[in-house]
């Protein structure tokens, strides 16, 4: 078993460019997502012994990772630019967000006898993270000081989850179709036909060539599409080291709201300052923590731990997603949404803006793509906020 801190790093980087090379070459590992690849190689690392279920290195990426990480990415929302989601994907990403807060309380609800007295600070982290974000997951966990044996097995709980939701979004919008893989896109091109176009490299950038041209939404979380000046990393590591600092002591002088709050709030107010929009390479390099956090939180998801812990974390997850799917689909169906929108918004809140982009590409909805991210930038914003309301009404509810 590798031990030492910096192996484990390297290692976890290792899996990142493993997940990117996967996700650049091969269609399946291209519709699973370099995300939740990185996370399923790091659990099999850790399952079979490679890695260890604990270390000094997820313990970084958790603490300082997680918060610079969650800076650089909220620095890329543009609150003007989520509107290019559109009334259809923002009402469907807005079903899911419902459904998984539904779906929070409800599983919190039913399994308060079964997980213990500190089930409540599980529906915090379970609202952010299918809201979307295994950033808001870990920082509303250390907000809410949920015990690190709940933690680790809803880790292990949500990883599992997540793999199986992402099939079923793939496989969903095909049963509604009733056409099979060779199902019309909204553009007209069949999925197989706009699949097999995207399979150019539609994740990595092929805008990202130095034409001084701002890369698309979906490529800038992987190229900045020019040459990224040493001043602009510069600034971007003085502004998300300020943030976490300054969020700290806000925190500390006004313990009102947790420092994640304060946080998400101080950087979308900074994000919208112009000289902060020209900075590039933020997303990139926050997806590229996003991916390392990732990829550790596969290597902590030791399936040994939910048996440890006890099968009512899994559930928790499960009845959590179970529901959102419920309401995105049903009410969506119902206010006429169409099944791929539906699909995508769905990977947007429970896997994220990557594996909204996965989806996308990965079933042909081309004309998906850049709304799907868009709306699972908004999810990374919104996340922290829903799940520190579900988690307080949780907390009144089950009386702890």
């Amino acid at each position: 078993m590798i031990s030492d801190p910096l192996a484990v790093f390297l290692a976890l980087a290792v899996v990142v460019l493993v997940a990117l090379e996967l996700e650049a070459r091969f269609p399946l590992f291209r519709a699973l997502g370099s995300a939740l690849v990185g996370i399923l190689i790091g659990m099999l690392l850790s399952n079979t012994g490679v890695l260890p279920g604990e270390s000094e290195a997820y313990q970084l990426l958790m603490g300082p990772g997680v918060s610079i990480g969650v800076v650089l990415i909220l620095l890329s929302v543009d609150m003007g630019s989520v509107r290019q989601a559109g009334p259809k994907m923002l009402g469907a990403f807005g079903f899911g967000a419902l459904g998984t807060a539904i779906g929070a309380l409800v599983g919190g609800l039913s399994l308060a006898g079964m997980i213990g007295p500190d089930t409540w600070k599980l529906t915090g982290p379970f609202t952010g993270t299918y809201t979307r974000g295994g950033l808001n997951f870990a920082a509303l966990a250390q907000a809410f000081d949920t015990p690190s044996e709940l933690f680790t097995a809803a880790v292990a709980a949500d990883v599992i989850v997540t793999a199986l939701w992402m099939m079923t979004c793939l496989v969903v919008p095909l049963l509604f179709s009733g056409r099979g893989v060779a199902s019309t896109t909204a553009s007209g091109t069949t999925e197989g036909e706009s699949a097999s176009a995207g399979d150019e490299r539609t994740t990595a950038g092929d805008d990202s060539e130095d034409t001084g041209a701002s890369p698309s939404l979906a490529h800038s979380l992987y190229s900045s599409g020019k040459a990224v000046p040493i001043a602009d990393t510069a600034a971007l590591v003085v502004i998300s080291v300020g943030v976490v600092w300054l969020s700290g002591v806000i925190a500390g002088a006004v313990p009102v709201l947790p420092s994640i709050l304060w946080l998400t709030t101080l950087t979308l107010i900074i994000a919208q300052i112009p000289a902060v929009k020209s900075l590039s390479g933020g997303a990139m390099w926050g997806n590229y923590l996003i991916l390392l956090f990732l990829a550790s939180n596969g290597a902590r998801s030791v399936v040994a731990n939910i048996v440890e812990v006890g099968p009512g974390v899994f559930y928790f997850a499960l009845i959590t997603v179970s529901i959102h799917g419920l309401v995105i689909f049903g009410l969506g169906r119902a206010a006429g949404i169409d099944t791929p929108t539906l699909a995508v918004a769905s990977q947007a809140a429970i896997g994220g803006p990557a594996s909204a982009m996965a989806l996308a590409s990965a079933r042909g909805y081309t004309d998906r793509l850049l709304p799907g991210v868009a709306a699972g930038l908004l999810g990374y914003a919104a996340g922290n906020y829903a799940g520190f309301a579900v988690a307080a009404l949780a907390r009144v509810l089950m009386g702890a």
